[in-house]
């Protein structure tokens, strides 16, 4: 008879229990006056409000276009410096071929420590002839690029949006000679 009321007394327990951590959750949470209410994108006619928002965060400036092999491109849009003494560089990857490509794994550079990582733009490289350097995509410390990745296939007319992290020049240097393999180099000016 013992068990029978130590059974009823455990099972009032954990329904009670349940019971305190379902009132109890979210007991911390407060409403936030400041925080503005969530907004969603309205897709317009034949557009999806997802590639419509990715529309409107592209850069649509163009600071410089570079020619690859078999009709792919790679237009860069942006270069900019941030107080954490990085350059990050945006763009895209165009394939004007009229039929699908797979981009070259030279791309990606030689390091062996960038290749283990798949496709991406970690041969990259900026060249700055007045402070005589070379810098280098930059790597987590796992040696991933810190780049796009996963580059493999462009469909025809296809884009594909990319960025390229490297160290921050001296602010002296106004002009740095960009360089991928595969694709002719352009000049980029910094401010």
């Amino acid at each position: 008879m013992n068990v029978r009321y130590a059974r009823r007394g455990l099972s009032s327990l954990a329904v009670a229990s349940m019971a305190l951590l379902t009132v109890g959750c979210g007991a911390d949470e407060k409403p936030k006056a400041d925080k503005p209410a969530s907004t969603s994108v309205a897709p317009s006619k034949g557009g999806s409000a997802t590639q419509e928002s990715q529309a409107a965060e592209e850069p649509t400036e163009t600071l410089a276009v570079l020619k690859g092999n078999d009709g792919v491109e790679l237009v860069l849009s942006s270069a900019e410096r941030d107080a954490g003494g990085f350059l990050t560089i945006k763009g895209s990857l165009k394939n004007t071929s009229s039929r699908s490509l797979a981009l070259p794994g030279q791309i990606r550079g030689d390091e062996t420590e960038v290749m283990k990582h798949g496709n991406s733009l970690g041969g990259a490289t900026l060249l700055d002839s007045a402070g005589k350097k070379r810098y280098y995509v930059l790597r987590d410390t796992d040696g991933r690029p810190l780049t796009t990745t996963g580059l493999d296939i462009l469909p025809a007319g296809g884009t594909a949006t990319v960025f390229m992290q490297f160290p921050a020049p001296p602010a002296s240097t106004t002009e740095v000679s960009f360089q991928l393999p595969t694709f002719e180099p352009a000049t980029l000016k910094l401010s």
